[in-house]
Parts: structure tokens; sequence; C-alpha cells
């Protein structure tokens, strides 16, 4: 992956929040901060619905909104190295490829083009786990530090990225890591089949805990807490991340369809948690070393 984090703008209140995100990171990161814009015009192009005066003033407005970004990176995070990039095209194609390398792609939660009651806009779900790299989605203004990172995980391999950027982000915070598994009873044993319902407590805690157990010994300084549950994975996430900086679950990474590559976990998490969420494709696993 190449040493950059990319984030999209589009002149947006969420737009510019995403870049005042990737300003902070950028520091953490110790690397370059890419500004991107993509401007829509091929609705423009259309003679009965505007032409070449429409697409330019597009271009401006767009160069405006890149020069308003860039000014709050250097007024934020004056050392972070920072350049601009406008493209056209269709937005979430265009920042999937100008992510297909970066450290990760940030972008706002709703865009100019979503709709009034919309929780997540078409770009920031198009974008979430379809690119290799880290996706993180930030719904609101940063203005309160609570010192807690919460990670979900399940003690599959392919919840080993979202573990691996998490304990990174816990790391370069100095934040507690609060990871999350939430598990359900077998169907069935609700409707009146009995269990030794400790006997499978302790079973998903031992997993829970093995899977944890590399990456305590990889970042001893770390605090972690292992928080493990009989409840619904988004609604534990989600409440998780009223009180965290960041919420980070991971996607499966299997298809161009958005909706397959998150999941139901991840998806429920994007739309219903308050937090800034990062999304983490599953790929090759990443086990401590």
């Amino acid at each position: 992956m190449s040493d950059v984090i990319v984030v999209g703008v589009d002149g947006s209140e969420a737009g510019f929040h995403a870049v005042a995100w990737a300003a902070d990171d950028a520091l953490r990161m110790h690397v370059p901060l890419r500004i991107v814009c993509v401007v829509e015009t091929w609705p423009y192009q259309v003679p009965q619905v505007g032409g070449p005066e429409w697409r330019e003033s597009l271009m401006t407005n767009a160069r405006k909104t890149l020069d308003e970004a860039e000014e709050i990176v250097r007024e934020r995070q004056p050392t972070v190295e920072v350049s601009t990039k406008l493209l056209t095209g269709t937005p979430a194609a265009a920042l999937r490829e100008q992510a297909g390398d970066a450290t990760e792609l940030v972008v706002g939660s709703r865009g100019l083009g979503g709709f009034a009651g919309a929780v997540l806009g078409s770009v920031s779900m198009n974008v979430a786990g379809q690119v290799p790299g880290p996706v993180v989605v930030v719904k609101a203004e940063t203005t309160t530090v609570h010192g807690e990172i919460v990670a979900g995980h399940d003690g599959s391999p392919a919840c080993e990225p979202a573990l691996a950027y998490a304990f990174r982000q816990a790391v370069l915070r100095g934040s507690t890591l609060r990871a999350v598994y939430a598990w359900s009873l077998p169907f069935g044993l609700t409707t009146g089949f009995s269990c030794d319902f400790e006997a499978l407590r302790e079973v998903h805690q031992q997993v829970a805990e093995e899977q944890l157990a590399p990456w305590r010994e990889r970042c001893p300084q770390v605090q972690v807490i292992a928080d493990v549950r009989c409840a619904h994975p988004v609604e534990t996430l989600a409440a998780a991340g009223d009180q965290a900086d960041l919420l980070v679950v991971g996607s499966h990474g299997r298809s161009a369809i958005g909706s397959i590559v998150l999941g139901s976990v991840s998806r429920g998490v994007l739309h219903h948690a308050r937090c800034n969420v990062a999304v983490v494709r599953a790929h090759e696993t990443a086990t401590p070393a």
C-alpha cells in the first residue's frame, strides 16, 4: 500500500468534517494527505440540461472546494503534506480507484446529493468494504475525545484485518481498545429448548480471548477490554460506539455488490452507529508478528 491517506470532498459539511478527521489521522500516521474532488459532469453534457457552461461552473466550484479543504488541513495540521486532485466521473468509482493502494480512504457520511432523511450517502455506502484498505466514514465533527477505540470481532480469520487496524489506531492515539464479541443463542433455543447457557458463554469467552491473545502480545502498551456478550452485534457495537472515538468493523470483501461486500453487521453498524466508523475489508489474514 502507498503511504498516503485519500479523502473525498464535495463541498458538503460532512465532506469538510472528513477532511479534518483525515488531517488528524495523517499527522498520527506521518503520511501525506490527498484531497480528491470528483465532478459528475455527464448529466450536464446533455443540451436540454446544461451544456459547456454548466460543466465549467461545476469545475470552478470544485476547485474552490478543494482550496477550502486544503486550507482546513493547513490550519488544522500545518505539518501534514497535502495535495489536491480534481477528477471527473462517478464519485464512488473514482474514489475507489484513487484509494486502490492507499493507507486508508476517508469520506463523509452524506454528501450534497443525499436525501434529507438518509443516514448514509450513496458514495460512502459504495466505497465501504470495496477497496483493499480501510474506509473511514466520518459522521460528525470530532469535539470530544473518549480515549477508546471499539472493534467488532467474532473469532474468524476475516476479522483479523479489522483488529490490525483497530490496534494500530489504539497505539497511535494511546487509547483503550474495547474488543466487542457479540454472540447469539443457537436457533430454536429460545422456543422452549434448554441449554447450558454458562457453558456456551465460557466457550465464546475463550474464542474471543484466543483471537485477542496474539494482539495483546504484539501491542502490550494497549489496554484491551474483552467485551463478550450474548446480544445482537449491531445493537451492541452501535451502543459501544457512543463512547468511542472510532468504531472498527470488518467486511466480507467478496463481491462488487455493496450489500454483499459489507454483510449485515457492517452494513447495520454504518447505518445505526452515531460515531465515526472504519470498515476494513477481509482480504489476506493479518496475523500479528
